[in-house]
């Protein structure tokens, strides 16, 4: 089928691999495997330009949100949503205040600076507090909820820190992925009428786009979903771990 009448972008064949790379990593990163959108996410700002791929991206994701809570919703712990939510709204003002004041190829090391934050919190939380109860003070939720408020707004980059402190409760696993799933539902969507209306980065060309990804969202999301079935409980936690210290890496590269 041709496609070109509604396609804004004439591609390369390495860039529609790309493209496709990212639709299945969406999938496999809704089903519960965190991190993933990240390594790709550097490429597809390459190609697109950063603020452009910010509001390609976002849609994406929006339909990858629904169909891991479909999936997931009966795990989803809303008291640590609760908790995360007006913190998040704050780091959304944060990022717009931002946006006028830095250049936006330093958004990425800012939104990496926040995920290196948030990984050695996580280290230090591991290793000097295993035995006790997981991290209830206010301020551990305000400083996640900021970070991944502004991660998500300038990037779409917030799976990691969102990681980090769901790890650091000490979920099980659906649970975690029950809670993410719910929380980045609410989150992307509250999104959109930012980049629609403030940011101008969503349009309908570019939705139009985004549609030809969703086969391949779904793919990816029934192969995350396999994959994270056979992980065991105890082995899913340092894959989590693994995978949001490579896309923070990458965030530098």
């Amino acid at each position: 089928m041709d496609l070109s009448f509604f396609l804004p972008f004439e591609l390369l064949p390495w860039q529609w691999a790309a493209w496709i790379t990212l639709g299945i990593f969406i999938g496999m990163t809704k089903a519960g495997l965190s991190g993933l959108t990240s390594v790709i996410v550097p490429i597809i700002a390459m190609i697109f330009g950063a603020r452009n791929s910010t509001g390609l991206i976002l849609p994406l994701l929006c339909i990858a949100d629904v169909i891991a809570v479909l999936y997931y919703r009966r795990h989803a712990e809303w008291k640590y949503i609760v908790r995360l939510l007006p913190w998040t709204l704050a780091g959304f003002g944060l990022a717009i205040f931002i946006d006028r004041l830095v250049p936006v190829q330093a958004f990425r090391y800012l939104i990496g600076g926040s995920i290196i934050a948030s990984v050695i919190v996580m280290i230090w939380s591991d290793l000097r507090m295993r035995d006790k109860a997981p991290p209830s003070a206010w301020w551990f939720s305000a400083l996640f909820g900021l970070a991944g408020g502004f991660a998500t707004l300038v990037g779409n980059v917030a799976g990691p820190i969102m990681a980090v402190f769901l790890l650091s409760m000490r979920l099980p696993k659906n649970n975690y992925i029950g809670t993410s799933a719910q929380f980045f539902m609410i989150v992307n969507l509250l999104k959109l009428p930012i980049m629609i209306f403030l940011w101008k980065n969503i349009t309908l060309e570019g939705f139009l786009f985004d549609l030809t990804l969703v086969p391949v969202i779904l793919f990816g999301a029934v192969f995350g979903i396999f994959i994270v079935k056979k992980i065991p409980e105890k082995v899913f936690r340092k894959v989590i771990m693994i995978l949001t210290l490579v896309s923070t890496v990458l965030l530098f590269i």
